[in-house]
């Protein structure tokens, strides 16, 4: 039987409340929004492990790239600032924004974006994790960029080389050219870019959901829902 929207989005709403304000600051201390402290990109080449890379330094990488889904001329626009290391941004992104895509995304109701707010909570590894999502993104498409997005928030907690690589398999990429991204943090600048972008507009901790410029109550999916609704 055809699930309805309003049933998928009850279904969503049995998920819970808990830490609907997201992760509002830095340094992984032991609230359930660490990212792991497994390895450390710090001037140290990572930890291929079962993957045999020689790590080089990307050169010109594409800065303007953003990734998209849904229809990129709809009226109703929903940007998702995220940190890789949020415990709070693997709980939307793994929970709640399944049930946005599948009910507004596959419709072409909506432009989704994600933009990066590295806090961050866990310093090793918000940057380098984001460069070699931003990078998959950038080769493979903005489909490619979200399916590393999913499994690099299943493994949050024991990011590594390895796991950063497994994550590009995971999305049809290259794993040795994201496990690069992430060791000479490609897109440093344009995480940067888009945590200052976001400050000016009021982010103050991630997730932080924006539907047409205005922020959303919580990250829940019936939340946001609600304001795509009167949206549209």
């Amino acid at each position: 039987m055809k699930r309805t929207r309003r049933s998928l989005l009850a279904s969503a709403a049995s998920v819970g409340v808990v830490g609907a304000a997201g992760c509002l600051g830095g340094g992984g201390g032991g609230d359930g929004t660490d990212g792991g402290d497994g390895g450390d990109t710090g001037g140290n080449t990572l930890d291929t492990g079962a993957y045999d890379c020689d790590l080089a330094e990307p050169a010109d990488p594409n800065t303007e790239f953003r990734p998209v889904i849904g229809d990129p001329e709809a009226d109703v626009v929903v940007q998702a600032f995220e940190d890789f290391t949020c415990g709070h941004c693997a709980t939307y992104s793994l929970d709640h924004f399944p049930t946005i895509r599948d009910e507004y995304v596959a419709s072409g109701e909506i432009r989704y974006e994600h933009w990066d707010f590295p806090i961050p909570v866990n310093e090793r590894w918000a940057v380098p994790v984001a460069s070699a999502a931003r990078g998959v993104g950038v080769q493979y498409g903005s489909e490619a960029f979200f399916a590393f997005a999913k499994a690099a928030y299943e493994s949050q907690g024991s990011y590594s080389g390895e796991a950063i690589g497994d994550a590009a398999e995971a999305a049809g990429a290259d794993p040795c050219v994201a496990i690069a991204d992430a060791q000479f943090a490609t897109y440093e600048e344009v995480s940067a870019s888009d945590r200052s972008d976001g400050v000016s507009m009021g982010v103050e901790g991630t997730p932080t959901i924006f539907v047409n410029g205005e922020a959303v109550e919580d990250y829940r999916a019936e939340t946001i829902a609600a304001a795509i609704d009167e949206a549209l």
